[in-house]
């Protein structure tokens, strides 16, 4: 599936779902990954993740064209077209969208692993972090304690 095969799909679920017209346009985005699909306000483009379709399939794109279809519909009426509005629920409930998209399965592995640990001189509390920080601005949680950094080996750690 192309972009234009998109564009068409979405104007086609626009007017199924709707009973209004997309007029603006839709693409795949081959970088989206954390997020199935993006709604430009200023442009009215809709964005769809690539990784999305060939990962779960027509079936579920079209409920990330629905979500982003309340957005562009409700936005042009000049309705609450964020997640948090009672007209962008409604909406969504109505024509069967869904409010979060499946994870990908590449998104899970590219996790960052934890480098840096955090001990309490006091209560001996463990903090583990993936960013480095300086341990002089900040105390224990438990017993306020001062912390002490150490940096964790990853070549032995599995």
């Amino acid at each position: 599936m192309d972009d234009q095969e998109l564009q068409q799909w979405v104007e086609r679920v626009s007017l199924a779902s709707f009973g209004r017209p997309f007029q603006h346009r839709a693409r795949f985005n081959r970088r989206l990954r954390a997020t199935g699909g993006r709604y430009f306000t200023r442009s009215h483009d809709i964005e769809i993740s690539w990784q999305q379709y060939t990962e779960y399939g027509a079936e579920d794109v079209e409920k990330i064209i629905k979500h982003e279809l309340c957005h562009y519909h409700l936005h042009l009426l000049k309705k609450g077209y964020q997640h948090r509005d009672a007209d962008f629920k409604t909406l969504l409930a109505q024509v069967g969208g869904t409010r979060f998209c499946k994870a990908l399965p590449t998104a899970a592995k590219r996790r960052e692993p934890y480098r840096y640990k955090l001990v309490c001189s006091s209560c001996r509390t463990e903090y583990l972090r993936k960013r480095k920080l300086d341990p002089r601005k900040y105390a224990c949680g438990k017993c306020r304690g001062k912390l002490k950094l150490h940096t964790l080996d990853l070549a032995h750690k599995s």
